[in-house]
């Protein structure tokens, strides 16, 4: 039933019906509701006046609660691309996409130590470093400095001994989804590594899961239709789930 939730997230992500618009500024409609007052008060001056808060130490609390909540590290990337935006039209300034950017290389160096001390915490890594990939722009391009270390973090899921985990290969079948195509554009020769990994892991690594199975042939196909599935491979990986 996860998985299976997982994938209904997906096919999402192909229509767009769980992307959140990044133009809605409203703060209610983040998910700061879990943090101490204080915190949320934080948040919500930072979203607006980010010039009269420490804004590393918004980063640091952003990404901190991304690393143990999966579900707010979805959603995080708006949050960042709203302060991001505040700060530019106020001041011109990018201290808080500084921060955050050190932030997480410092986490990316340690990337191994996390996913062997706890597998949600390098999940919610993944999830929240692609959906600030996938929000952060300069000139309305994805930032160069995250090409690479995102390739890293989709290769590792793509190791014969994360594809035998299906949370991680959940997670690397989502973040395709969603920023595969502008990723491949940044660097086609990486994405082409990326899937033949994928595929040697489908046609020949034993032992995979059923669902995995199904997972891989479902991101094979998408890839291969230019980063979209016919109307007819869309009934078939998700007549499941509608049914």
């Amino acid at each position: 039933m996860r998985i299976l939730l997982m994938t209904v997230t997906s096919m999402d992500v192909l229509t767009g019906a769980s992307v959140p618009s990044i133009m809605d500024n409203s703060t209610e409609d983040y998910r700061i509701q879990s943090f101490d007052v204080e915190t949320q008060i934080l948040l919500k001056t930072a979203l607006k006046d980010p010039s009269s808060v420490n804004l590393k130490k918004v980063s640091d609390v952003i990404v901190d609660q991304s690393l143990k909540d999966q579900m707010f590290s979805k959603e995080a990337g708006r949050i960042c691309y709203t302060i991001v935006q505040a700060e530019a039209k106020q001041s011109s300034g990018n201290m808080f996409r500084t921060n955050l950017l050190n932030r997480l290389q410092q986490e990316f160096k340690d990337r191994e130590a996390m996913r062997g001390h706890s597998l949600q915490e390098w999940v919610c890594y993944v999830t929240f470093i692609c959906n600030i990939f996938d929000y952060l722009k300069v000139n309305n391009m994805p930032m160069v400095a995250l090409v690479h270390p995102v390739y890293d973090c989709l290769m590792r899921l793509a190791k014969p001994d994360a594809l035998m985990n299906e949370v991680e290969v959940d997670c690397l079948v989502l973040q395709l989804h969603r920023i595969g195509e502008q990723l491949e554009k940044m660097n086609s020769q990486r994405m082409d590594e990326l899937f033949f990994l994928l595929r040697d892991g489908f046609l020949l690594q034993e032992g995979l899961a059923s669902m995995t199975r199904l997972l891989l042939l479902e991101i094979l196909e998408f890839r291969a239709g230019g980063w979209m599935l016919s109307s007819t491979a869309h009934k078939y990986y998700y007549s499941e789930i509608a049914d």
